[in-house]
Formats: structure tokens, C-alpha cells, sequence
């Protein structure tokens, strides 16, 4: 495992002493700093940005090919609030303080504080892309901007940003947010340079960190947003899987997934988009066209017959789905196949 030791103070960028063990290049433009790699240790890009009143910004989009532990400390001074997001990948964390590592997952809301001398610990594997945005809140500073309604936050994240040692290290483990990861998305795709670029970002950070900020709470509350998703319900979600795969042959409709997973429409749908990228209806549809495929390759049976095996009624239908998909006629992907045998 490559262990990466930063520490966070005034004199040295965490940008500039990442670099001294990964090796890339540095590029600096308004107010930006990008690390850009792409070496043994892996590629990708880091980035750093810092705002007025104690905001600052850390993301990563990296593919590293080993294992990486970046553990972080401060000089002087206090940790500051995290607010952590994964749009892609995985990450495990910890801290100098507790033996156990905690598994952050995407799209997850993750929010943790640490005392003024706990390390903080990021775990990324190999071979995984990890887009991971921090939003850093150095609460001292932050808590001196005019109009900062920090006493409304709820007391276990306002204990934090008052730096109260005995509730840290504090640790958030929230529910799964689609609204954040549309913010986050927006984020990541900001162009132009400049004071309007800086705005934008700002102005994102701003509306990402309220939205966490209510999601706790909420969580706390037992009164999840609209856009979130519980952990129970993530399993509920991917345990539909093996039930549309059991029942492949008949016609699963949406209704069918409400009564078997007891989850509401709304929640089966922004679960199936935020873990497969896909409606209930394409993700249901790509299965079915997978499974014909390999049916095409392995098995003997013909097309209608296949037609059937999925549930489906028209075999005009499926052909068409099938060419859509895959470019090619299921009658003419099965000849292809033949004809590989044969030149084999």
C-alpha cells in the first residue's frame, strides 16, 4: 500500500505536498490548484480551492493501481468539518482515534469532524475510478461571518462546529441523496475561468453544503428528504434484481416491484437511476437482452422460443429491441456465432 502523509498548514498547499509523492503536474489558475497525473501510481486529477470564510473545496477524480492511504493532520489549529460526497467508485475512512474503518459509498451524505489532534484517514482501492468531492469548513473562521446561523444547526452537528472535544470525532453516515449528486454533477462540469467560474463554484458549494446540513438533520429527525434513500431501502432495491431475474419470463411491471419490495414508485425509480443508471422499464429490458444473448450463444433453442424464455410475445418486437441495442439482428447474430465455430 502507498501511504501519502499531508499536513494541512498556511506554508505548504496539500496540493504541492501531494505531489511529492505522486509526481504529476501542477497547474494553477484563478485561485485553482490541479494536480495532474498519470504514472505508475495510477492518473487522474486532484484538485484544491479556497474560499472567504473558512470554505474550501478537495476533489478527486483518480484511478490509482495500488492501494492508497492518504492521511491527513494539522499543524496548528483544528480539523476541519468534512462534508464528503462520492459520485463514482468507493472509499474507506478512519481516524487516529478509533481502530475501525468505516466503507464510504456512492452517493452517500458523509459528514465528519475530527479533534484539533486526530489524523484522518482516506483508504482508495486499486483499479477503481473514485470521484470524491470534500467541501472543507474551518468552523472557527467560518462562525465569523456576519449572519452565519450556526445555533440553528441540530445540536450534535452544531457541537461540532463550536469544536467541543468530547462529541468528537463526530461521524455522519447518511442517507443515499440524489439532489446531491445532481449538485455535485454540476459542479464537476463548470467551465469558464475567472470571477464568474469562482462564483459558480462558490455558489455550488454553498447550495451542496445546505443541502447535507438538511439531510442530517432530517436524518436525525427520521424525516428523510424527498430525493433521499435509507440504506434499508438500497437493499430493498437490490434485492429486486434476483426477483426480476427468477421471474425474467413473465411481464414485470412497476406495480409488481411496489408490491414485492414495498417501496413507492418514486423510490424504486430514483433508486434504480441512482444504482444502475437506468428506469425500472430499460434496466428490466436490458436483462431480458442480455439473457437472450447468451441464450443465442449457449443454448439451442430457437428464436421464438428465446422470445418466449423472456417474456416477451412478439418476436418482431424483440428483434427490433435486439438490433437497437446491439446492432445487429438476433437471426444474424446467431449465423455470426455459427460461422465463428466453423472458421474455428
Amino acid at each position: 500500500m502507498k501511504t501519502i502523509e499531508i499536513i494541512e498548514n498556511e506554508n505548504r498547499s496539500i496540493i504541492t505536498q501531494l505531489n511529492e509523492y505522486i509526481e504529476g503536474t501542477i497547474e494553477k489558475a484563478n485561485g485553482e490548484e490541479v494536480l495532474v497525473f498519470k504514472n505508475e501510481l495510477g492518473r487522474g486529477s486532484i484538485r484544491n480551492i479556497r474560499f472567504d470564510w473558512g470554505i474550501a473545496l478537495l476533489d478527486y477524480d483518480v484511478t490509482f493501481n495500488h492501494n492508497v492511504k492518504i492521511i491527513f493532520s494539522v499543524d496548528n489549529g483544528k480539523n476541519p468539518i468534512e462534508f464528503i460526497f462520492i459520485s463514482e467508485g468507493r472509499i474507506s475512512y478512519g481516524n487516529s482515534k478509533e481502530n475501525e474503518l468505516t466503507k464510504l459509498e456512492r452517493f452517500q451524505n458523509i459528514i465528519v469532524g475530527s479533534g484539533s489532534k486526530t489524523k484522518r484517514i482516506y483508504y482508495f482501492p486499486n483499479n477503481e475510478r473514485v470521484r470524491l468531492n470534500i467541501i472543507h469548513v474551518f468552523a472557527e473562521e467560518f462562525m465569523q461571518k456576519s449572519n452565519n446561523n450556526v445555533d440553528t444547526i441540530g445540536n450534535n452537528l452544531l457541537a461540532v462546529f463550536k469544536g467541543e472535544e468530547e462529541k468528537l470525532p463526530f461521524k455522519h453516515i447518511g442517507n443515499y441523496n440524489l439532489k446531491i449528486a445532481d449538485k455535485i454533477k454540476v459542479l464537476n462540469e463548470l467551465k469558464g475561468s475567472g470571477i464568474v467560474k469562482n462564483l459558480s463554484i462558490e455558489g455550488q458549494l454553498n447550495l451542496i453544503l445546505a443541502i447535507q446540513i438538511l439531510e442530517h438533520e432530517n436524518f436525525e429527525n427520521e424525516t428523510p428528504l424527498p430525493h433521499s434513500l435509507s440504506v434499508s431501502d438500497i437493499k430493498k432495491i437490490h434485492s429486486l434484481t434476483d426477483f426480476i431475474i427468477d421471474n425474467i419470463s413473465k411481464t414485470i411491471t412497476i406495480e409488481t416491484l411496489v408490491k414485492e419490495s414495498g417501496l413507492s414508485t418514486k423510490k424504486l425509480q430514483a433508486g434504480f437511476k441512482l444504482l444502475y443508471s437506468n428506469s425500472i422499464n430499460s434496466y428490466i429490458r436490458k436483462l431480458k437482452l442480455e439473457l437472450a444473448r447468451d441464450l443465442l450463444k449457449t443454448s439451442d433453442m430457437n428464436i421464438s422460443e428465446i422470445v418466449y424464455a423472456i417474456g416477451y410475445k412478439s418476436r418482431s418486437y424483440f428483434s427490433k429491441i435486439f438490433f437497437e441495442y446491439y446492432d445487429i439482428l438476433p437471426i444474424n447474430y446467431r449465423d455470426q456465432l455459427k460461422s465463428s465455430k466453423l472458421k474455428n
